[in-house]
């Protein structure tokens, strides 16, 4: 079982940035495409962002197209989302999640079995 830690998240302006950390413990990391996902205050949990085993194939939800990068280091066990120009719309808990099976990667909620406890991001206005 994956064991996923996430961390970075703080409170910042509109137009800062903030890079956010997910470490994995557990099977090799290598086997797991991985995703962010985002919950604002009364809404569900939506879709961010998600990366392939190797890194080279990534895909974002429209509204972070250009500000935001998902990265992995599988030699750290790490993936990463750097968050630039953000927007108080971006305020929300951000959760990262192992896939459990996808060939490539997945973008929706049911298709991660592994999930992280979440860290905030606020942005203020």
């Amino acid at each position: 079982q994956v064991q996923l830690v996430e961390s970075g998240g703080g409170l910042v302006q509109a137009g800062d940035s903030l890079r956010l950390s997910c470490a994995a413990s557990g099977p090799p990391f290598s086997r797991y495409p991985m995703g962010w996902f985002r919950q604002a205050p009364g809404k569900e949990r939506e879709f961010v962002t998600a990366i392939s085993r190797g890194g080279r194939s990534t895909t974002y939800t429209d509204s972070v197209k250009g500000r935001f990068t998902i990265s992995r280091d599988n030699a750290k066990n790490t993936v990463y989302l750097q968050m630039n120009r953000l927007k108080p719309e971006d305020t929300a808990v951000y959760y990262c999640a192992a896939d459990s099976g996808a060939l490539l990667y997945g973008i929706r909620i049911y298709e991660y079995k592994y999930w992280g406890q979440g860290t905030q991001v606020t942005v203020s206005s």
